[in-house]
Parts: C-alpha cells; structure tokens; sequence
C-alpha cells in the first residue's frame, strides 16, 4: 500500500487544527490505535505550531506545507515553513528551550516530536525557514486498503 498528500495552507494559529485534523483523517487508512493517532496528531501540532510562532513570528502571510506518505506500515511527514529559520538547531532542540519566554512556551515541542516518532529530523536554513522530517512505523496494525 503507499499513498501520498501534500497540504498548504495560510500560517494561522487557527490552521493548527486543520492540519493536525486532515493528517489524522490521512492515516487513519493504516487503521492506527488510538496511543498512535494522538501521537501523530501530537507531533503536528507541535510542528506546525513552531512554524506558525517561531518561523513567522504570527505573520499570517506566511504558509506552511504539509507532506505525508504513507507505505506499508510506515508513515513520513514533512513540516515546512519559509520563515525565519533556526539560528542554532542544536540548541533549539534541547529540552525547555524558548525563544520566546514571553509567550510562556515549555520548550518542550522539539522533544516531544523525538519521543513519539521514530524517526526525527530538523533541518533549517536562517531566513529561508525550517523543515521537520518525522517517521513512524506502525507495527501492529493490518490496514483495511492492503
């Protein structure tokens, strides 16, 4: 089984749920549990929550591009943004970390994207933006489209 979409959409916080909804609706083909759908509903939301804070700084003018694939019982999903990039992934990623203390933010998304995924990956070019590369195998599940 594979299949793919690609989702763009304008960078507002209400578009959060959108996206975290249309991935859900996506994947719910490979038949997830429940522990997995909110896992993955989880990640995309931190994903597209970062672009939306952090890569435009809520200028809604920005978009956000959503890739997901799905093969067999693997799914891969692309976040990205055109932003603001990141100066210093590797301390972006650490956890508690913020850039913006002033919104009260747990620093916490990054982290919580490596611990439900298997596989995590940023990469991100200052003012050019920042792409979120995540993986998951979804082991026990027999999907009702093989």
């Amino acid at each position: 089984m594979s299949n793919f979409m690609k989702v763009e959409f304008a960078a507002k916080s209400e578009n959060e749920s959108f996206a975290r909804t249309t991935v859900a609706a996506f994947i719910a083909q490979l038949d997830p549990t429940v522990e997995e759908l909110t896992e993955i509903k989880t990640v995309v939301s931190e994903a597209v929550t970062n672009a939306i804070i952090h890569g435009y700084e809520e200028n809604e003018e920005g978009t956000v591009l959503i890739e997901c694939e799905l093969k067999d019982q693997d799914i891969s999903l692309t976040i990205r943004d055109f932003g603001n990039g990141i100066e210093d992934v590797d301390e972006a990623i650490q956890p508690m970390y913020t850039s913006k203390p002033e919104l009260e933010r747990s620093g916490m998304g990054f982290t919580i994207m490596e611990n439900f995924m298997d596989h995590f990956e940023i990469e991100s070019i200052p003012n050019h933006g920042t792409t979120v590369t995540l993986r998951k195998k979804f082991l026990n599940n027999q999907s009702a489209y093989n």
